[in-house]
Parts: structure tokens; C-alpha cells; sequence
């Protein structure tokens, strides 16, 4: 399925009416079963789809890449069923989470069943050797930028992009900005990738974090504000968490030894 299509609409500029088309995103249900049973519903771009179920089968703590036999997106009347099977110790992690959920694009914790899992502790970061400059975090916020087609002719998608050695090494987009994350982890699990940071558009909500723990990136840098409880998980976690970040201004909020000096040596 296309990521996009041109719709007919009216618009109104300069005191006049004209007729014309605008390219807006697909939006479409995908199921993601394993092993033959839906575990979940969510709402979103129909692309990068085998991205999609190794990096939410990642960061929802389901299945690790090796424990994953194939993901086969299969296309239905009614959206895509994004096929997973599983083998080993993963199949029995599933049975035992009994978690069904309906996810709309606003929504990263529908359905799950207990307040242990919604508050669940992030894997512990230990990565320490990853710095950034400021100019590193200015110019990593620039290059997102740069890196979403989707977004250019749409306007209505969000994106999260991979920053490591001085330039944006992988990007994903998403009607959902879960779904752009989780479409990223997917990439990067399945290539062996330097430490580096995790750039979103979106603010910054626990799941967010928790979802970049399970990548195991150090830092975390987005262009809208974070939650009280988003804080606590990324400092309990040993992640730095960068927040309303511009071309040229950002904010600190956790494990701030991670940004050095401009005289320093930018690892970025």
C-alpha cells in the first residue's frame, strides 16, 4: 500500500475559493498477530511495516530479534495483518502477558491490563562513552529535518531518526508517533548500529522512554516538552533526555554529563 495520495479539497487564501488537491497520509489498521493470534490493533502508515513489528516487538517487551522466525505484512479488505511468528522462550512470554490492545495514533498504552505493566521499569542504559556538544544536539534536531518526505508533502506525520557520528544514519515516519519509533527500532535491531541518540518530533510520555530503553539508545532528543513521569523514567534508566529542542536552543533534563564542552571532542 502507498504512504500517501492526493485528495480533492477547496481551499480559501487571499479572499478566494480555488479548487485543487492535497497529498494527505494513509492511515490504515494493522494488526500485528503472533503466532496466528492478534495482539494488537494500531492505527497507521502503511510502510516500513516489517520495521515495524521487530521494533514493536522490541520495545512492548514481546520478543528480542533472535526469537523472531518472520514478519509477513498481508494485505485485507479491511487493513493489513502484520503477521509475527515467534519460537522458544518468546511464545511463552506472550501467552502470559494478556495483552490485547487497540491503539489509536494518540495512544501508546491501550489496553494493557495491570499498573505494573503500564509503569513497567526501563531497561537500564549503561552506554557512557556517547557525548554530544551542544552544536552535536542542534545539528541532530537540524538533519531530523531535513530527513522526512513524508511530513514535506503531507504536513501530518511525525518522525523519529537515529543521530550517530555526525549525521542522521536511519529516519522512520508515522501518523503515529509510537508507531515512527517503533518503525525505527526496527531498523536499527536488525543492523548493528554505533551508540548514538534517538531524535522524535513528538513530546515525550513514559512509554517514549520505556521504548528507548528497550533500544538501549543513551539519549533521547524531542522537540516538545516531557512529562514529570517521562523524567523520572529516563534518569531511572540512564538516559539523557533532551526536550523543546530548536536549531538553536534546548533544554536538559536528565544524565546531563552526556553533553560537553564545544572545546571538547564531539562523538556525536
Amino acid at each position: 500500500m502507498q504512504s500517501h495520495r492526493p485528495l480533492s479539497r477547496l481551499a480559501f487564501s487571499g479572499g478566494r475559493f480555488a479548487q485543487g488537491s492535497r497529498a494527505l497520509p494513509e492511515e490504515v489498521a494493522v494488526a500485528l498477530s503472533y503466532n496466528g493470534s492478534t495482539q494488537a490493533v494500531m492505527m497507521a502508515t502503511p510502510d516500513a511495516l516489517e520495521d515495524f513489528g521487530y521494533g514493536f516487538s522490541l520495545t512492548e517487551g514481546i520478543a528480542q530479534p533472535a526469537e523472531i522466525d518472520s514478519v509477513t505484512a498481508v494485505e485485507t479488505e479491511r487493513g493489513i495483518d502484520l503477521q509475527i511468528w515467534l519460537h522458544g522462550d518468546a511464545e511463552a512470554r506472550l501467552v502470559k502477558r494478556r495483552r490485547t490492545m487497540a491503539g489509536p495514533v494518540g495512544c501508546g498504552l491501550c489496553g494493557i491490563d495491570s499498573l505494573e505493566e503500564a509503569t513497567r521499569k526501563a531497561k537500564p542504559v549503561n552506554e557512557r562513552s556517547f557525548t554530544l556538544t551542544p552544536r552535536g544536539v542542534m545539528a541532530a534536531v537540524s538533519a531530523l529535518s531535513e530527513h522526512q518526505p513524508l511530513h514535506d508533502v503531507t504536513r501530518a506525520v511525525h518522525a523519529a531518526g537515529f543521530w550517530s557520528q555526525g549525521k542522521m544514519l536511519a529516519v522512520r515516519e508515522d501518523v503515529g508517533r509510537h508507531n515512527a519509533l517503533d518503525k525505527l527500532a526496527g531498523t536499527l535491531i536488525r543492523a548493528q548500529q554505533p551508540p548514538g541518540a534517538v531524535v522524535i518530533t513528538s513530546r515525550v510520555s513514559i512509554d517514549m522512554v520505556q521504548k528507548c530503553a528497550a533500544l538501549g539508545a543513551p539519549m533521547l532528543i524531542a522537540v516538545s516538552a516531557p512529562t514529570t513521569a517521562a523524567v523520572a523514567m529516563a534518569d531511572a534508566a540512564g538516559i539523557t533526555l533532551i526536550a523543546l529542542a530548536r536549531a538553536d536552543t534546548f533544554e536538559v533534563f536528565t544524565h546531563m554529563t552526556r553533553i560537553t564542552p564545544e572545546e571538547a571532542a564531539d562523538v556525536a
